[in-house]
């Protein structure tokens, strides 16, 4: 017994030295910050962070290779709490949340034919990649709400997986699960930093208007009454639907599917409407801003493309100030088109809630004369935006026409007028050109008490450039159009004009830009009496603002004396300097200024973060043409809704607006007729699953 006794005993002591030994050489040392960072994390172990747990969170943290705001389970207060620990100041940021790029579920979507076992969407991807015939369609088959840690996904009755949003943490698991990356963590950043791809479920109008506006999901907003959530959606890619509600030609109505069925939704008034709730409501939507940057950068030009790369970059967190030659800013907007389309005030409105967000502004002040871009370089702004607009015009060419008084371009003439400079006219007003400028210079005029307006232009009435209903309202205030004329010579006496002689045209082969090209029609020479002659042939950037100074010799100019930039990140030559708008384009409409500042906010944003500008190699350059209505889809007609307007009498002599706005019955009836398009799926297509 003693013996027994004695044994396991020594077995004992035995096993203690060995088990000492053995903590000495195997001793796996935990450092004390990890088990401190890990002390104040939940120990949900969730996985939503991307990690195995807490604390392998907690270890990549304390090694630099995670955020203090690792935790999602955890919120700001853990983050905050990380922080402290780390020695490291967190700030709130922007909140995400999951959302699905797709609009149409099982019981709408076409499908090219029926799963029959596979019951996962990363199986289906790889074994046929889906069964819709949009490429983009969720498959439906819900992984993404098994994967979600929090419970904040759920399958609906359409197939579809459906955000909780007051649950979503904004981890990512679904976004990483999606085997087609149509579920997304979205931020406001995130969605206005986006350009389109081949991967995006957009649709047609969509698809077309140059700023990439969610269409359908604002008018979705409209029909709900949610007019807050509409403006909102809106300036994720337009920070001006005032003014776009009002002058934009609207290129997204030619691309609606309505036209296959009756006619276009009233897309751009409805875009008019929502913005119009907020300018009257008493109330601005305050975009979230992010922490800043510490980043500075200049913007040389205050019209639409100028502001809006100021409106993006100061949401992402940088400190941007405007450089305007003029005395208040708006560019064209402001000096280019008259009161009756855009308000002064509305436009000002507008133009503030940039501002607002604490963007500077400096009028007066000309590149060229009070600064150089070598000034802006030595002054340490991290990047340079330069918007100067195209502000020089085109001559008519002719003899006579620096021989007389009254004898100006539209641009100069309708400057003079945004100046609030006295602009006389006589009995009798020439205008030559086709585009919107001539239209304003036109209509104009006849507002001004000129008793006969002619407008020549030398193609036919079907190339004018100018907008649609921009030559119609013309003919309801009395403009007369002379199509297929060109004038020749002006002819006056003694310093006053008289009379234009002009030429009669007829079209011949088409020309480089696609019209046939007008020939002179030998002895068809005519006299139109006249007292002033407005030329609205053409307007060109002058870059004379970039001749002072070593930066801007080193950038390229085309033969159009417009600067080079590269399509879609904008960015010239010289690394930290970009270019857009008119300035870059040759002059344009203010929906593709805008188009060109939000895009250049995104190359900016990047650079200042050190991060590639290049953009993904399926963006859309040029918007594609996708399918209409399927033949033998029958969808019920409906009347599209009128903008109210001024009678032709109440417009006379003075400049009030003449479009009225669309009242919220005429709104909301209009947004039934939006079919809800997605890339090949819309409201009322049903087809049978094929077997």
């Amino acid at each position: 017994m003693l013996i027994a006794a004695l044994v396991i005993g020594g077995i004992g002591v035995v096993a203690a030295l060995g088990l000492g030994i053995a903590a000495k050489v195997f001793a796996v040392y935990v450092d004390p910050k990890i088990l401190e960072v890990e002390e104040v994390m939940p120990g949900a172990n969730c996985g939503g962070c991307g990690f195995t747990g807490c604390s392998a969170a907690a270890a990549a943290v304390v090694k630099g290779k995670a955020p203090p705001n690792v935790c999602i389970a955890g919120g700001f207060e853990v983050a905050e709490a990380v922080g402290r620990l780390m020695g490291l100041s967190v700030e709130a940021g922007e909140v995400g949340v999951a959302e699905l790029g797709c609009k149409y579920g099982r019981d709408l979507a076409h499908l090219r034919f029926d799963y029959d076992g596979i019951r996962d969407c990363n199986a289906a991807a790889l074994v046929t990649g889906g069964g819709k015939v949009c490429s983009m369609g969720c498959l439906g088959f819900g992984s993404c709400v098994e994967a979600c840690p929090f419970g904040a996904l759920y399958m609906g009755e359409d197939g579809l997986p459906h955000t909780i949003k007051e649950k979503c943490t904004a981890c990512g698991t679904c976004e990483r699960i999606c085997p087609k990356t149509i579920i997304r963590v979205q931020t406001p950043s995130r969605r206005f930093t986006h350009v389109q791809t081949s991967d995006d479920c957009v649709a047609p109008c969509q698809a077309t208007c140059p700023a990439q506006i969610d269409i359908p999901a604002y008018i979705a907003a409209i029909a709900d009454g949610e007019y807050e959530q509409a403006v909102s959606i809106i300036k994720e890619a337009n920070p001006f639907p005032l003014v776009c509600g009002r002058v934009c030609p609207h290129e997204c109505e030619g691309a609606c599917r309505r036209n296959d069925v009756d006619v276009p939704v009233n897309i751009n008034h409805l875009k008019r409407f929502a913005a119009d709730f907020e300018l009257y409501s008493g109330k601005r939507i305050v975009p979230p801003k992010l922490p800043s940057t510490g980043k500075r950068v200049a913007i040389v030009g205050g019209g639409p493309s100028g502001l809006t790369c100021a409106y993006y970059l100061a949401r992402l967190g940088h400190e941007v100030k405007v450089f305007e030659a003029m005395p208040k800013p708006g560019g064209m907007l402001l000096y280019g088109i008259p009161e009756y389309r855009l308000p002064k005030k509305t436009l000002a409105w507008e133009i503030q809630g940039i501002l607002d967000l604490g963007v500077e502004l400096k009028c007066n002040t000309k590149l060229g004369e009070d600064f150089t871009l070598d000034d802006l370089v030595k002054q340490e702004y991290d990047a340079i935006y330069l918007a100067v607009g195209a502000w020089d015009s085109r001559r008519l060419g002719i003899p006579g026409e620096h021989d007389f008084d009254g004898v100006a371009s539209g641009t100069e003439f309708l400057i003079k007028r945004g100046l609030n400079e006295e602009t006389p006219v006589g009995k009798n007003v020439i205008i030559v050109g086709g585009g919107n400028t001539a239209m304003d210079a036109a209509r104009t005029s006849w507002r001004l008490g000129a008793e006969n307006v002619y407008l020549l232009y030398r193609r036919s009435r079907k190339e004018m450039p100018a907008n649609d209903i921009e030559v119609e309202e013309g003919e309801h205030e009395e403009v007369q159009y002379h199509f297929l004329a060109a004038p020749i010579k002006l002819v006056g006496d003694g310093g006053k004009l008289k009379a234009m002689e002009f030429l009669r045209m007829e079209l011949g082969e088409p020309d480089a830009s696609g019209r046939r090209r007008p020939v002179p029609v030998e002895g068809s020479e005519k006299l139109i009496e006249a007292d002033n002659v407005f030329s609205a042939i053409g307007q060109s950037p002058d870059l004379t603002c970039l001749d002072k100074g070593e930066v801007g010799a080193k950038l390229n100019r085309t033969r159009w004396n417009s600067i080079v930039a590269a399509e879609g990140t904008m960015q010239t030559d010289v690394n930290q300097i970009f270019a857009g708008g008119d300035g870059w384009r040759g002059a344009a409409t203010a929906v593709e200024a805008i188009r060109d500042g939000r895009f250049a906010a995104r190359s900016i944003n990047k650079l200042l973060l050190g991060e590639e500008t290049a953009l993904p190699k399926n963006w859309y350059e040029k918007a594609p043409k996708l399918p209409g209505v399927d033949a033998g889809v029958e969808l019920e007609k409906s009347e599209r809704a009128g903008m109210p307007d001024l009678s032709v009498d109440e417009r006379r002599h003075n400049f009030e607006e003449v479009e009225l706005g669309l009242s919220e019955e005429m709104a909301k009836k209009e947004t039934e007729r939006c079919l809800q398009c997605g890339e090949v799926c819309y409201r009322g297509f049903r087809k049978e699953a094929a077997s």
